[in-house]
């Protein structure tokens, strides 16, 4: 065998090894991060991980994502943290102020990619930044509900998510 059906069929043998190798690379250096060692049993260990699970949950898991703006992906990560922390910042004061009056509000957030991954990314983001909660994605109607602990314009709050997350993260799935 010779030629494309060669590197065809490497290809997909290094796919049942590696079927999602960036998940693959992670679950490994997370291990690794955990046990603080580089010992070669914790290096061991951390590639039979990074192997072995991926494999195990394939059939869950799907196809695997491949952004197209590695750059981008990783400035959208910092956006993200730092949207979390003046998150927490402004939980915290509204909590701890007895004198606030928090304006809670169901916010439908239309949606204008249908990419499953960035669709769940938005939701998980949306989720972990405090003062927020995405309780529902109706892929009928094409919107994400989002529940704000203290929303005083939601139209303004659904334009602020399409543009600081939702835009992004179609850049970087398409």
């Amino acid at each position: 065998m010779s030629g494309p059906h060669r590197a065809e069929d490497a290809r997909r043998g290094a796919g049942r090894w590696l079927p999602h190798p960036a998940l693959s690379v992670m679950l490994a250096a997370v291990w690794l991060l955990l046990r603080q060692s580089v010992a070669p049993a914790d290096l061991l260990f951390a590639v039979v991980f990074g192997i072995g699970v991926p494999r195990l949950a394939h059939d869950f898991l799907g196809p695997p994502a491949r952004p197209r703006a590695l750059v981008r992906a990783v400035g959208f990560t910092f956006v993200v943290l730092w949207d979390i922390v003046v998150s927490n910042v402004t939980v915290a004061r509204i909590v701890l102020d007895p004198w606030s009056a928090p304006q809670p509000a169901w916010v439908p957030v239309p949606l204008a990619t249908r990419h499953p991954l960035a669709i769940s990314l938005l939701a998980a983001i949306i989720t972990t930044t405090p003062g927020t909660v995405s309780c529902i994605v109706d892929d009928e109607a094409g919107q994400i509900l989002v529940h704000a602990l203290d929303c005083r314009d939601a139209a303004a709050l659904a334009a602020q998510i399409k543009d600081r997350y939702e835009r992004p993260l179609m850049e970087i799935f398409g």
